[in-house]
């Protein structure tokens, strides 16, 4: 399983989809914002949450297609379904990889990001948090979302069009978290919301992805 979890860290930042895309893009959508609303100072503070939430949403959708899309390609996915492991957490591993990859790195950004958009101070310790805790169900379905779609070809479009209403729950409140924090209001009820949500994808959508890839496989 380390191995695998190696391998597969190592093939995305080769591939182009490691933490420079996905950091490049969030940079991109940070800076734009203010372009869009203009510099103000006390507007900017209010929405800081939800762009920041929405730009590592979107950042995480550009290397989804690659979770399974290279092992497909060579043969390596028919290898791994024939290997002592179990398909569960073979999807498992390359969700963990994807988010080493792609979530984590955006995690660690976004308090540099959200001074662009000036954040207010308090809202820094809600906003790590609620990455930390909502990032890790992006990948988790976005793994179903790539299981769904492999091997068709430029099934990218497709992949978004399936993964983003799902996602949605997450964002609501994902950035409902970040912007309670920031105003010091009670943050609670989102974080236990978006706690379960996480906990529910990794606890089932590897079954389910295992289950579509078992099928697209025959």
């Amino acid at each position: 399983m380390r191995a695998l979890l190696i391998r597969d860290i190592r093939l995305a930042v080769r591939a182009g989809g490691g933490f420079g895309l996905g950091l490049s893009f969030f940079l991109i959508v940070v800076v734009l914002v203010p372009f869009g609303v203009g510099p103000q100072n006390a507007l900017l503070a209010r929405i800081a949450p939800g762009i920041l939430w929405l730009g590592a949403l979107l950042a995480c959708l550009l290397s989804l297609d690659r979770i399974f899309a290279l092992d497909w390609e060579d043969g390596s996915l028919d290898l791994l379904a024939t290997s002592p492991l179990p398909m569960e957490g073979i999807v498992s591993i390359k969700a963990l990889a994807h988010w080493l990859t792609t979530g984590l790195p955006l995690v660690l950004a976004a308090p540099l990001f959200g001074v662009l958009l000036n954040l207010p101070e308090a809202g820094y310790k809600w906003l790590i948090l609620s990455l930390l805790l909502g990032t890790p169900a992006l990948s988790v379905i976005g793994a179903f979302g790539a299981a769904l779609t492999v091997g068709l070809k430029r099934g990218g479009l497709l992949l978004s069009l399936l993964v983003l209403p799902l996602y949605v729950p997450t964002l609501i409140f994902g950035a409902e978290v970040a912007r309670r924090g920031a105003e010091g209001l009670q943050v609670a009820t989102p974080l236990l919301m978006l706690a379960g949500i996480t906990c529910g994808a990794m606890a089932l959508l590897p079954f389910a992805s295992a289950a579509v890839l078992r099928v697209n496989l025959r």
